[in-house]
């Protein structure tokens, strides 16, 4: 969408007070919007729909309850000092996170007030007589749809409302799967092809229904000893997956980590995403979140460093390892990509601006980049700037190197300013007003590969056919072209296909949802033992339930809170 679609928001400026029962949004008349076409009022009521995509998926947000939550990712305690925040962090990992939690609370209100803006689109849209009308109505539709995906998967609940004035009706279970299956049906029609991944697409519609059937067993029944995978389901998973595979509108990159650039809006494996482009101000934070404190991504940028943030637990990083015995694992080009040649060449030392770029993927050991003192690069005799060792200078401490350990976890030597191998899968971006938590890069919520990978899992369950699995598997594998590719796999079984999602998907907000679907989310790894089921899903959050109390019996807290 172009810039005017977030400035615009003339019939929907007055989104105010929010209710989390009811859902009600005060809604202006179009009429209000002096001396506008229909097409401008049309894009000025779509563009709230989409404009809490940003928000819910904030590193604190939906990264957290998707990330932090697993096997994949752990956030200490930094040296006693960061992330703290009253342990939410810590018991987000080890699985006992209550309906207190703020970020629970902060995500949950904004997925409810989308699905709001979406009804809110939805009632207003058909009084405009411009025919993009129908093409924004029916991404509202989808969207509403999709935002309900988000708190069955979360919260284990759908609501169910069209009338502006009513209370919505909580649908779970099987009823809950038929309402988001019947509505992206009904949507798919009348939307668009070619308007870029930023928007509900019809090829977005289809790769919806797909996670939809494929993650149905778990929808329908959360707390199942067993999950019971249909056979119609996974034809349903591989029907959609054709259609977009088939469709020729999409490409797997043969660059794995261009997927993830600061201008991917472009990339044609993004089959839906949030559009976080320069001219709509663009703020992810996925690029900072796990660097040191001492890492500077961009020469222009004296203060954008890492934040410290999360890193990658010893159990998943020993998955790779693991896989590629006797190997090292970056003979994947997806869990590496290195930027800076001082790494194989101590004497290239002062890089030009335009040539020093981070490196991506997952960091270990000692870290190289610029050299900050007194907040100000150093550069060499030529101008460019210089590149070394770096050490722990913001945190004061001079002489402790930033050298990424393996280990990680809440102990105190665990907790340290270096533990931890890092994650830079997305890039800093150059354009950012502030270099640090503009981000531009659009944040992938499904991608061609996924839909490979789908395809290749609704195979092994409904009749355990390996063979199709591994090809889908090794056809993914095989696209990263631009540097050698992975070695194709020679075997599939599901356990080997939830290894292989891991690798492909670390880091984008998937982990928990497969974690789930393949059995593990009870297991044991890094600081968390927990095994209850019910954790599966999270708490309904306590204001939420406060503010339903005046309907007895209507907002029910979760099973096991």
């Amino acid at each position: 969408m172009k810039k005017k679609l977030y400035s615009l928001l003339i019939v929907a400026a007055a989104l105010s007070t929010y209710s989390c029962t009811d859902l009600n949004e005060i809604v202006l008349d179009e009429t209000s919007a002096s001396g506008l076409s229909d097409k401008q009022a049309a894009e000025g009521i779509i563009a709230p729909v989409y404009a809490r995509l940003p928000d819910i998926f904030l590193h604190t947000n939906y990264f957290n309850l998707q990330e932090i939550s697993t096997d994949e990712a752990i956030l200490p305690y930094r040296g006693g000092t960061d992330w703290g925040d009253n342990g939410i962090y810590l018991s987000m990992h080890r699985h006992t996170y209550t309906s207190t939690d703020p970020n629970l609370r902060n995500t949950w209100n904004l997925i409810l007030q989308g699905m709001s803006r979406a009804i809110t689109a939805i009632n207003t849209l058909p009084t405009l007589n411009d025919p993009s009308a129908k093409t924004f109505l029916a991404e509202a539709r989808g969207m509403r749809a999709y935002y309900s995906m988000l708190t069955l998967d979360l919260f284990g609940l759908v609501f169910m409302k069209d009338d502006l004035g009513a209370n919505s009706t909580i649908l779970r279970g099987d009823a809950a799967v038929e309402y988001i299956k019947s509505e992206l049906l009904a949507v798919e029609p009348n939307l668009e092809t070619g308007v870029g991944p930023g928007r509900l697409t019809k090829g977005a519609a289809w790769a919806l229904l797909a996670r939809l059937h494929l993650n149905a067993a778990v929808y329908r029944d959360p707390y199942a000893t067993q999950f019971t995978f249909k056979p119609e389901d996974m034809d349903k998973v591989v029907e959609y997956s054709d259609k977009i595979i088939n469709s020729g509108q999409y490409q797997l990159s043969r660059d794995y980590f261009s997927i993830f650039n600061s201008n991917n809006h472009d990339n044609k494996e993004l089959i839906f995403a949030v559009d976080q482009r320069a001219d709509l101000n663009g703020h992810n934070r996925m690029a900072y979140f796990s660097l040191s404190g001492d890492q500077f991504p961009l020469p222009a940028y004296p203060a954008a460093n890492g934040t410290d943030g999360p890193g990658i637990t010893s159990d998943f990083y020993r998955t790779w390892v693991n896989a590629y015995a006797p190997l090292d694992p970056k003979v994947d080009p997806r869990f590496y990509k290195q930027n800076l040649s001082i790494y194989t060449n101590p004497g290239d030392s002062c890089v030009a601006e335009a040539d020093f770029h981070v490196d991506r993927g997952i960091l270990r050991g000692q870290q190289y980049g610029l050299i900050r003192r007194n907040g100000v690069f150093l550069k060499c005799p030529n101008g460019n700037f210089k590149v070394g060792k770096l050490h722990h200078d913001t945190r004061n401490l001079p002489n402790l190197p930033v050298n990424f350990t393996e280990q990680i976890d809440f102990t105190v030597a665990g907790s340290n300013y270096y533990t931890g191998y890092r994650v830079e899968k997305y890039e800093f971006s150059r354009k950012s007003v502030s270099g640090r938590n503009f981000g531009e890069a659009d944040l992938s919520i499904v991608r061609l590969a996924d839909v490979y990978l789908m395809r290749a899992e609704a195979k092994l369950r409904k009749s355990n056919d390996a063979a199709g699995a591994l090809t889908d598997v090794n056809a993914v594998r095989a696209a990263r072209t631009i540097s050698t590719p992975p070695p194709p796999l020679t075997a599939m079984s599901l356990d080997l296909l939830y290894r292989e999602r891991g690798f492909e998907f670390y880091w984008e907000m998937v982990r928990r949802t497969d974690m789930i679907r393949f059995g593990k989310y009870e297991g044991t790894w890094t600081e968390k033992t927990n095994t209850d089921k019910n954790k599966r899903i999270f708490p309904i959050p306590q204001t939420a339930i406060d503010g339903a109390s005046n309907l007895p019996g209507y907002l029910k807290q979760n099973q096991g809170y």
